[in-house]
């Protein structure tokens, strides 16, 4: 690898004094240093304004990299900064006369003109001649832009200023209407939403008028809705064939001789199927190469398969998911492992900025099928132990955030990612490796469907919804409520980015008229999401008899130890008597206060 750093002296508009020790990058990245004894980086410095010198250095760093291997940082250093760092933050504001002088004496292109001179590749009036050339195709491109944007903009203009004056003629005349015509006449080049606006603002003035061009208006916005839905808020996800929706689901197939082994051992055998079946699999994080992951999940793997597919990395997880954008972009499909979930922080704003959008900001022309493996939920402390779900989902729209409860659903969930050109977050629960688990015949092939919750227990009193780790405690609780005769039916989503595409659990709610969300997040988190999911988006609201109501960790980070663990998060006596209380508002006698 190539790095290059281009260092114009300044952070905006701090000095690199005041935030770059002993001033200059290139002393702090001395003790970086390859020699001929010692493994390391060789370090270049060369003058932005040097054309020669910057062919021979990135050409000197390309090769070694190339041909030998040797990763190289090159420092590109007495840079000039044309403009400001935005429209506020004009160089001139915290740069002095001195500065701004020596910017324009030493300017890049400045520069590389005299070079031409002085070398006489070109003489004064061919450089001259190209630079006017240059200058008329900028502005024609430029127009040619310009007209090819404001056409559609003309257009709608057009066809709103002809809306309105058919609606004045047919309803009016009206000074209000006339007085939204004649404000998006006079805009020269109004946006898309200041003719939506216009027509909007007609329809409400006339909203207890009956006309047939109220209909036509409505109709055109509906259109238009349409359009701008698609020109900015699609493509989120992958639309081709091999999205991960489509991924058809292949339902896990055992022996009657099916071996029972612990959950990492699940996990083991559906990595191994997927290195062996597919050469652009790889995987690398932190103690995932020798020692085959803290959970041994590729334990033995690395011996396998070789260090280039199952690697070591060090502690640095928001480049160990750039290093996987890099990877899927080219082609490759990287697991990229964090550790544990609360390490997740780390990466939030790479996995944020850069690798939710990527399908999003290219319309589908860019992909990066990134499967980032990590594990969270369940342990007694304050480390280790967080589930940021609310966090999570809020920042990375534009990955898949999959949650399952065991290590043969979450293998399920690699072998579908596998097949699909979607980025995924895969939550593994941390306290389930060791649980023992049927190991499938296929597990190379069977997948598990994104979107489908799971009904875990059939019940008819109340539904209780959540995922990952506290699938075990609803379970446990949905016992303890069944011996005093209330049946609480448990579903699992399973992925919560998507949410239950098929409006499952308002089926539930159907029956039981009665919902809880249960989770391991804080107040406010996962569980309002869930919430607002099924009473909003799949109006579940219409079903509940009781108010709904959510069962989340207290307000910080788990306490020590086992008493630690069941005080801080929801346990399944929290459930019980959740549901409990809900049952005694309705039938009090039979269900009589406990407490």
């Amino acid at each position: 690898m190539v790095l290059s750093i281009w260092d114009d002296g300044y952070g905006i508009s701090v000095p690199n004094e005041l935030h770059t020790p002993k001033v200059d990058i290139s002393k702090v990245l001395e003790g970086f240093r390859r020699s001929e004894s010692e493994k390391g980086l060789q370090l270049y410095k060369v003058n932005g304004w040097d054309y020669i010198g910057l062919i021979e250095t990135f050409s000197e760093a390309a090769n070694l990299a190339r041909q030998k291997h040797i990763p190289s940082i090159i420092h590109v250093d007495e840079m000039t900064q044309p403009l400001g760092h935005s429209t506020s933050g004009s160089h001139e504001r915290y740069k002095s006369r001195e500065r701004l002088d020596w910017e324009l004496e030493f300017d890049c292109l400045k520069k590389m003109r005299e070079w031409i001179l002085d070398n006489e590749i070109a003489h004064q009036g061919q450089l001259d001649s190209i630079e006017a050339e240059a200058e008329k195709i900028a502005k024609n491109s430029k127009e040619r832009a310009w007209k090819e944007y404001t056409a559609v903009l003309t257009q709608d203009k057009k066809e709103a200023l002809e809306l309105l004056d058919q609606l004045n003629a047919d309803l009016g005349p009206y000074e209000q209407i006339a007085a939204y015509r004649d404000e998006l006449e006079a805009n020269p080049h109004p946006l898309k939403l200041e003719t939506i606006k216009a027509l909007k603002y007609a329809l409400r003035y006339t909203r207890n008028q009956s006309s047939h061009v109220r209909v036509r208006i409505r109709k055109w916005l509906k259109a238009k809705d349409e359009r701008n839905q698609k020109d900015y808020s699609s493509h989120i996800y992958s639309q081709s064939e091999d999205a991960a929706i489509n991924v058809k689901k292949i339902a896990a197939a055992y022996s009657d001789h099916a071996k029972v082994v612990d959950g990492r051992e699940v996990l083991q055998a559906c990595f191994d199927a997927a290195l062996h079946r597919d050469p652009r699999v790889l995987a690398f994080g932190e103690d995932l190469g020798k020692i085959g992951d803290v959970n041994q999940g590729f334990a033995g793997l690395q011996e396998k398969y070789g260090e280039m597919r199952v690697m070591d990395t060090s502690i640095r997880e928001t480049t160990i998911v750039g290093q996987g954008i890099g990877a899927a972009l080219r082609g490759l499909r990287p697991i990229a492992e964090i550790q544990y979930l609360d390490y997740l922080i780390y990466t939030i704003q790479t996995m944020s900025d850069d690798l939710a959008c990527i399908h999003y900001r290219t319309a589908g022309g860019q992909k990066a099928p990134v499967l980032i493996r990590t594990r969270g939920h369940r342990l007694e402390g304050v480390w280790h132990s967080g589930s940021p779900l609310g966090m999570i989902l809020n920042s990375i729209r534009g990955i898949y955030v999959l949650v399952p409860r065991n290590m043969t659903q979450a293998a399920g969930f690699y072998n579908t990612m596998l097949k699909s050109d979607d980025p995924a977050l895969i939550i593994e629960t941390l306290n389930a490796y060791r649980l023992k688990e049927r190991l499938p015949e296929n597990i190379g092939e069977f997948t598990v469907p994104l979107g489908e919750p799971e009904v875990l227990n059939e019940g008819t009193d109340c539904t209780l919804v959540t995922y990952g780790a506290m699938c075990r405690i609803a379970m446990d609780a949905s016992k303890q409520l069944a011996s005093v005769g209330i049946s609480l039916e448990v579903i699992d989503v399973q992925t919560l980015l998507p949410f239950d595409i098929h409006h499952t659990i308002v089926e539930s709610l159907k029956k039981t008229n009665r919902v809880i969300f249960a989770d391991e997040d804080v107040s406010g988190g996962a569980s309002a999401y869930m919430m607002q999911q099924v009473l909003e988006v799949q109006d579940g609201y219409r079903y509940l008899d009781s108010k709904p109501l959510t069962l989340t960790s207290k307000d910080h980070r788990p306490a020590y130890s086992s008493d630690g663990d069941y005080f801080s998060k929801v346990n399944a006596e929290d459930i019980y008597d959740t549901v409990y209380n809900m049952i005694n508002e309705v039938n009090p006698i039979d269900f009589p206060e406990i407490y």
